[in-house]
């Protein structure tokens, strides 16, 4: 549940802080007084969009901060801890700054946070219903959604409209297909005489840098065996080679070495030398044996190098890069192979057709499910609202064409009178009829929804008298098992919390602020007189204030 709302510098708030208790509470005060900007606080901090203009004046930032206690609220303890965030003392602390060049930055927990993750959370604490909120009754989507949501249908609604856009990607697949058909076989035929080319040159990875090399090495054969053979010829091989006569010497140093021991390491370097020399000798007679000349091979060299650059020029790529080539001609080609298979399209378009259809109808049978308990409960607080023998329901329409909603319209129905049949809430209710037929649906979906804190601003509007006295009752009973706010001007309402804030405003100098305050007993009899209307509160006014509290009491 909401613990604490703190706002800094906040439109006309400079400071405040609100501690709040369980069950039903009410923000009451003058028109303009800053009601409506804690709502608008409230919902910036769980992750609504702000700018600069929500700044106070002269200020640099605005800051809001909420205060929760998440014992009971399993899915945001999840949240938080797949976000690596601790928690301490179940609490989940939110915090939103925005300065006045309109940078903003989120907190959860102290921990620096995107924007979208305040919004993820928030959406699992508090549930706001707007003042305005019973002209969405008119909408058919607002409808369909509030239905979905009544019912529990939302996560088979996200499967129907993943299910549209797969049979929607199939289908234009195949009508693609089928009206591309000549150009695809066109593109077609050219990708497979540009394949079968590279295929038949059938140049492997590697192979161009091994073929120039062996090119080269025949190309120079000639020059490579006369060099060799007398390379080895004068090192070894030859009247008074390189190694008789290193051989020699490093006999003569030897004996030398025996009278001076200084010489032994000039005898090493020259034994080395001539062990070095016999290999380098033995290596050049070596290579002279595997190296020949071919003409014929260094032709079919030849005629294969120029076989690769005419198709390298063609494909206008590096002779090393036609073997990756090769394997993205093959790629397209597959491609346009498959768009020209229009069987295998089709077949794919009619299982996704079947996928759609199935998870719709599973979409339909729970909206009917929820339809009949939703028309049933919304009709039953009707009763209560001035609305005796009325009737509110909910019709699903069948339609044959396929959406991303399923396959049936939502719409809601009532009858504010007996005798009178069902037609669409647009054509048929007043003003004040659909503000407390929308009171009667945020009471009974909010009796369902998982979140701990309800926020009603000013539902209440439309309405007065005695059935402003039964909606006080119906708030102050969710509040029983829920944390409630309600922004009301309505006396009959406030009567009914439990706990009431009066929010005012302030001007000082040529600053103006809003201020809160939570009333006590006898400050409550006072405001809740004011509210009751009048120039001057007279001491009748404060009675019929006490006398209304006095319903409530515990």
């Amino acid at each position: 549940m909401l613990l604490a709302l703190t706002v800094q510098d906040f439109v006309i708030v400079d400071h405040l802080r609100m501690e709040f208790p369980r069950g039903f509470t009410v923000l009451t005060g003058e028109t303009g007084a800053g009601k409506s900007i804690l709502v608008d606080a409230m919902l910036l901090v769980l992750g609504g969009r702000g700018d600069a203009g929500v700044v106070r004046a002269g200020r640099e930032r605005a800051e809001i901060v909420v205060e929760f206690d998440i014992r009971d609220v399993p899915a945001v303890r999840q949240l938080i801890a797949d976000m690596e965030i601790a928690i301490e003392d179940d609490l989940c602390i939110l915090r939103r700054l925005i300065d006045s060049g309109g940078r903003s930055r989120a907190f959860v927990n102290g921990r620096a946070v995107p924007v979208s993750q305040l919004r993820e959370i928030g959406e699992h604490l508090v549930d706001v219903h707007g003042q305005h909120e019973h002209q969405s009754l008119m909408r058919p989507n607002e409808q369909r959604g509030l239905l979905d949501a009544y019912a529990g249908a939302e996560g088979l609604a996200a499967d129907v409209a993943r299910a549209y856009a797969e049979r929607l990607a199939a289908e234009r697949a195949w009508n693609e297909a089928r009206s591309g058909a000549d150009a695809a076989a066109a593109d077609r035929d050219r990708l497979e005489w540009q394949v079968n080319e590279l295929r038949e040159l059938a140049l492997e990875p590697g192979e161009w840098d091994d073929i120039q090399a062996e090119h080269e090495r025949l190309a120079h054969a000639a020059t490579l065996i006369s060099g060799t053979e007398s390379g080895a010829e004068i090192l070894g091989d030859g009247d008074g080679a390189v190694a008789s006569v290193v051989a020699s010497v490093a006999s003569q140093l030897r004996s030398l070495a025996d009278h001076d021991k200084e010489l032994a390491p000039v005898v090493e370097l020259v034994d080395s030398a001539e062990i070095q020399i016999k290999e380098a000798t033995y290596a050049l007679r070596h290579y002279r044996q595997r190296i020949d000349l071919d003409p014929g091979r260094l032709q079919e060299l030849e005629t294969r190098i120029e076989a690769i650059v005419t198709l390298a020029r063609k494909h206008r790529v590096a002779p090393e890069a036609l073997s990756q080539r090769r394997a993205e001609l093959e790629s397209q080609l597959a491609t346009v192979s498959g768009r020209l298979d229009l069987d295998a399209l089709e077949a794919s378009f009619v299982r996704a057709d079947a996928a759609y259809r199935d998870a719709a109808r599973r979409l339909t049978a729970a909206r009917r499910t929820g339809a009949r308990a939703l028309g049933k409960a919304v009709t039953e607080a009707m009763q209560s609202l001035a609305m005796g023998g009325g009737k509110f329901s909910v019709d699903l329409h069948d339609q044959q064409e396929p959406a991303s909603y399923g396959l049936e319209q939502v719409e809601f129905r009532m009858a504010a009178h007996p005798g009178v049949p069902p037609a669409p809430v647009a054509k048929v209710a007043s003003g004040g009829e659909l503000a407390r037929l929308s009171l009667a649906i945020q009471t009974v979906t909010s009796r369902i929804a998982p979140v701990p804190t309800l926020v009603f601003d000013e539902v209440d509007s439309g309405i007065g008298g005695g059935v402003a006295e039964i909606v006080g009752r119906m708030l102050r009973d969710l509040g029983a098992g829920r944390q409630v706010f309600c922004i009301t001007h309505l006396p009959q309402v406030a009567a009914a919390a439990p706990h009431q804030w009066r929010v005012s405003k302030q001007v000082r100098g040529h600053e103006t602020r809003s201020v809160v305050e939570e009333l006590p007993a006898a400050a409550r009899v006072e405001e809740i007189a004011r509210m009751l209307g009048g120039v001057e509160i007279t001491e009748t006014t404060r009675g019929h204030a006490a006398e209304m509290l006095s319903r409530f009491a515990v």
